[in-house]
């Protein structure tokens, strides 16, 4: 075994490395949009989405109550649509309200052309 293999580096010409820099921000654009898709692939979410639309600034309770979902469940519901980028908090006080981002009006954009 020569020493260029001993390193790991078997097959690769010295001083020619690929261009990862191009490679990480394809891969990073795909993760993120697969975050943003994941985030409204549920038939609640889109619910809450669509309510939150209609009526933006909503507390979990009133979301709770306008979609008949529990408040642990709508709770949950709320935190991944929150991770995926699609609603934004904000605290008023003991109460968090919620409000759509631009992405996901593009989101329910995109389902009504699917529908």
């Amino acid at each position: 075994m020569n020493k260029i293999e001993k390193n790991g580096q078997a097959g690769r010409i010295p001083g020619m490395e690929a261009n990862k820099s191009v490679v990480r921000k394809a891969g990073a654009r795909s993760r993120r949009l697969e975050r943003v898709v994941k985030g409204f692939a549920n038939h609640r979410r889109i619910e809450i989405l669509e309510l939150l639309k209609k009526k933006p600034d909503m507390s979990v309770g009133e979301i709770s109550i306008a979609t008949e979902i529990e408040l642990k469940t709508t709770s949950e519901h709320l935190r991944r649509l929150t991770i995926a980028g699609l609603i934004l908090k904000r605290y008023e006080g003991r109460e968090v309200r919620h409000t759509l981002t631009p992405t996901a009006r593009k989101a329910l954009t995109f389902l009504r052309m699917l529908a």
